[in-house]
C-alpha cells in the first residue's frame, strides 16, 4: 500500500481533513492535499504534467 504525502508540503496524509484525489488536468496522478495546506490554499503542482493549483 502506497503512503500518501501532501504534495504542498510532504507531511504523510493521516489526519481529519486531508484528501487525495486525480490530477484534474491529466487524470494520471494522485494529488495529496493536507488539511492546513487546504485551508491556507497552498499551490500544489502535478508530478506528471506540472498543472499548478489552488
Amino acid at each position: 500500500m502506497e503512503v500518501l504525502t501532501c504534495n504542498s508540503c510532504g507531511i504523510r496524509l493521516s489526519e481529519k481533513g486531508d484528501t487525495s484525489f486525480m490530477c484534474p488536468n491529466c487524470g494520471k496522478a494522485v494529488i495529496g492535499r493536507c488539511a492546513h495546506c487546504r485551508d491556507q490554499s497552498v499551490e500544489y503542482v502535478c508530478p506528471e504534467c506540472g498543472f499548478r493549483g489552488p
